[in-house]
């Protein structure tokens, strides 16, 4: 469907569909594939108006530029930079760069909270299968090959694209955890739910609903490692998200991530990823992931 897209050619499409007397909370407002080259282009995410809306856009060719709450990222082939609007963002075509990309508009309050969760687990560029990528395209040739469109036919792209996004993101996550045990499924759901509480061994099992032996046994075959392991990796997953993908305090990351002392927080993050959490904000994506430690 990626090569029909780029059969079709460059072209762009903004909608402006009537609102009807049923509310659709997930709709596409405009659809395009470009390339941009050595010429001035950028978009400054404070200046796209009050209304809420997302913008996904795909990297074919080139590279472009993302500021995206003072971090940095460069953009290239077969990355999916995915923005909700408004926000402190920017992206743009350094001088003498070309950018060739296809891109959705999407807004309504499902589309919006499908990229928020999306932009909260994998920040704001994502580099996904190539069937997912298929799907966003033909979300984007089924806008662009007709000249007029019902509503409900633009909110289907627009499904289209979202659920996309969320496959892309949470699918394999979400068909592992059916391959779980039900108490482990169930374990690992309140952790994500509850990082920013306390979680000891005791606390887990209790979740489970089995002794403290028998659920760390459990849990350790399931997943591969301890809980207390897991916990820790998940709290350094979570922290690395939110330094990169937005301008809170180091101290308030903590705080998210469980850590009711900032000094500990930074050690542990150190002792994960080699350097300060300020330092990884800096660096941004250039950094490597990290290696679980033994």
């Amino acid at each position: 469907m990626l090569q029909d897209l780029i059969a079709h050619g460059h072209k762009l499409r903004l909608l402006n569909l009537p609102k009807g007397r049923v509310g659709l909370h997930c709709m596409a407002t405009g659809a395009g594939y470009e390339k941009r080259f050595n010429e001035a282009y950028s978009w400054d995410g404070m200046r796209r108006g009050a209304d809420p809306f997302l913008v996904i856009q795909h990297t074919l060719a080139g590279r472009g530029q993302l500021d995206f709450a003072g971090t940095r990222h460069t953009l290239t082939e077969g990355e999916t930079m995915v923005l909700s609007f408004p926000h402190a963002n920017r992206y743009w075509l350094a001088r003498g760069d070309s950018w060739e990309y296809f891109w959705l508009i999407l807004n309504g309050r499902e589309a919006l909270r499908i990229a928020r969760a999306v932009i909260d687990a994998g920040g704001p560029v994502l580099r996904m299968p190539a069937p997912i990528v298929d799907r966003l395209a033909q979300a984007t040739l089924a806008l662009l090959s007709e000249e007029t469109h019902l509503p409900g036919e633009a909110s289907s792209a627009a499904y289209q694209a979202a659920m996309a996004l969320h496959d892309g993101v949470f699918g394999e996550e979400e068909a592992e955890a059916e391959a779980l045990p039900a108490t482990v499924a169930r374990t690992r759901q309140f952790i994500e739910t509850h990082l920013d509480e306390h979680l000891d061994v005791e606390r887990l099992a209790r979740t489970a609903q089995l002794s403290r032996a028998h659920f760390v046994r459990v849990f350790s075959g399931a997943v591969g490692m301890p809980p207390s392991d897991y916990v820790f990796e998940r709290r350094m997953e979570r922290a690395s998200r939110l330094l990169l993908a937005t301008d809170n305090p180091v101290a308030a990351v903590a705080d998210a991530c469980g850590f009711a002392d900032g000094n500990y927080f930074a050690k542990a993050f150190r002792r994960a990823y080699g350097v300060s959490p300020s330092g990884y904000r800096a660096a941004g994506a250039t950094l490597l992931p990290r290696k679980r430690e033994a």
